[in-house]
């Protein structure tokens, strides 16, 4: 079992995360006009705006959730006051309510994908691959929170801060710290790096090129024909 836990949580942590850097970089070099979503808003657009509305809402809660409450020390939240046992109340709640709106909004999505026979036939192997792992990681998510329940003194979620920010600095013992949590958790980790690993492959890379330059471009853009003008039309 032990060696089982050191290759899913110490050795293919780095696998996922080595491809999913280098395989977005060379999917943009190499194929930079697949770049993008592949969007299917010409059909069923209500539905499409409603399940996008609340898939992407609630999983950029969930994500940035993870990011922040995984990878930041738990000193860090004691020196501004929130101690462990608080902090997993924060992510029960936060978490079940985002993670519900984000599941709802993608069966939404794979409900128009799967029963429209236009969307179906426009529809790639891995769009509806990624769409299907991410509906299964939501329910995930949302499966460890009866688990959560048992351990309100952060003592769980303490162990998966210990494991991240392992990763993250080359500690080689860094398994260890996930290797005696709940069945669920673990899958629910390893469905995420596999995520990570097919995220190269997949649509998902549109959330790299989000826009933000926009917000920040001076003035207003000016756009100009090459064509002569005609005054006499």
């Amino acid at each position: 079992m032990n060696t089982l836990n050191f290759w899913l949580f110490g050795v293919y942590p780095y696998i996922a995360l080595t491809v999913l850097a280098a395989g977005s970089i060379l999917r943009y070099e190499c194929a930079p006009y697949s770049w993008r979503a592949g969007s299917s808003q010409l059909l069923r657009r209500r539905q499409l705006i409603w399940g996008s509305i609340l898939f992407h809402t609630g999983v950029l809660i969930v994500f940035f959730g993870h990011l922040i409450g995984m990878l930041t020390p738990i000193q860090v939240f004691h020196w501004i006051g929130i101690e462990a046992g608080t902090k997993q109340v924060m992510a029960i709640v936060v978490g079940g309510i985002a993670g519900t709106v984000s599941l709802t909004g993608a069966l939404v999505l794979l409900h128009r994908r799967l029963t429209d026979p236009r969307i179906r036939a426009n529809t790639a192997f891995a769009d509806l691959a990624i769409l299907v792992l991410l509906t299964l990681q939501l329910a995930l998510g949302l499966l460890t929170i009866p688990a959560s329940m048992g351990h309100l003194d952060g003592s769980e979620m303490v162990k998966f801060m210990a494991w991240a920010l392992g990763i993250f600095t080359f500690d080689p013992e860094a398994w260890t710290y996930v290797a005696d949590v709940a069945p669920v958790f673990k899958l629910h980790i390893f469905l995420g790096l596999t995520i990570f690993l097919v995220f190269p492959f997949t649509r998902l890379v549109h959330m790299l090129s989000a826009p933000v330059y926009y917000l920040l471009r001076p003035g207003w853009q000016l756009v100009r024909s090459k064509k002569p003008l005609n005054p006499t039309a």
